[in-house]
């Protein structure tokens, strides 16, 4: 019996794989190319940037730092940071606030405002002069755009013809480009990030889309970065690039003063160059001039 059942058992096995092998559709070789792209509704690409500042900036700062905020969904806020602290701590607060992308504002004399493009905690880093600042409640414009959603990143031409430009334009893609289906954001467009270059900076304006056919209203805020430094690591590392054109604001007033102080040398110069040529006497007097002066009667009785 146990032969028996051995044979029956193999022959079952052989029937079973032919019936596989007839059972087998055999599809046409189709490219890939040609298929439709799958849609993704995973949220894969988990950019996040922590927009905070430090302590002592102006209040005009804190409201452009505030419409970033707003703007940008993918963004995580953070109390003011001590001015005392280095920089190397905000990489630490990046990791615990789980965020690969930071936006630092740092204030200095209360009046100079720095900003901070950072990819943390690698690299690179970028530090800017912030010039210009009018925000959106400042501006009172009449675009208008809903809240949460995605913006479109429209730059310049003239990143693509600097390596450090082209650099900028990697970093500011990944910091200020809403991921695709962020849970805090809206699966539309409908307003637009333009960066353009002119005079050695890079012009930050907001728009909004209000018809097809790409008419624009801005929105705010407007802002001028001047780029100081790229740094190769997070906050600090070698420098990749230094903007020969920067001119430090504290140099710039010191220029200011002096063209004030030169006004007043020019104006002592001047008066002291008039008491120079300006003459004792305008002409010479001779003393027999009063020879032919006759004197009145009239001029003896008012002596008298």
């Amino acid at each position: 019996m146990g032969k028996r059942s051995r044979k029956v058992f193999e022959e079952t096995k052989k029937n079973e794989a032919t019936k596989e092998l007839t059972d087998e559709v055999i599809l046409q070789p189709v490219i890939t190319s040609d298929e439709p792209p799958a849609k993704q509704s995973r949220w894969i690409n988990k950019q996040r940037a922590l927009i905070f500042s430090s302590r002592g900036i102006s209040h005009r700062a804190r409201h452009l730092m505030i419409d970033l905020r707003t703007m940008m969904p993918h963004s995580k806020a953070e109390p003011k940071m001590d001015r005392k602290d280095k920089l190397f701590v905000i990489n630490e607060i990046c990791e615990m606030k789980n965020c690969n992308k930071c936006v630092f504002f740092e204030a200095k004399k209360k009046q100079d405002l720095y900003m901070w493009v950072s990819n943390c905690p690698r690299g690179p880093s970028a530090k800017f002069l912030v010039e210009n600042v009018h925000t959106m409640s400042e501006l009172k414009m009449t675009g208008n755009c809903l809240k949460g959603s995605r913006p479109l990143l429209s730059f310049d031409n003239a990143f693509d013809d600097e390596p450090y430009l082209s650099l900028l334009k990697e970093l500011f893609i990944q910091t200020f480009g809403t991921p695709n289906h962020h849970p805090k954001s809206q699966p539309f467009f409908d307003h637009v990030f333009t960066f353009s270059v002119t005079d050695n900076r890079i012009w930050f304006r907001n728009y909004q889309i209000l018809e097809e056919d790409g008419s624009l209203v801005e929105i705010g805020p407007r802002f001028v970065l001047n780029p100081i430094r790229i740094f190769e690591g997070s906050f600090g590392g070698p420098t990749l690039f230094t903007n020969p054109h920067y001119v430090s604001p504290n140099t710039h007033r010191q220029l200011i003063r002096r063209q004030v102080a030169q006004k007043y040398i020019n104006r002592v110069h001047a008066k002291k160059s008039l008491d120079e040529r300006k003459p004792e006497f305008t002409y010479r007097s001779d003393i027999t001039d009063d020879v032919f002066v006759t004197i009145r009667p009239e001029d003896n009785q008012q002596n008298g």
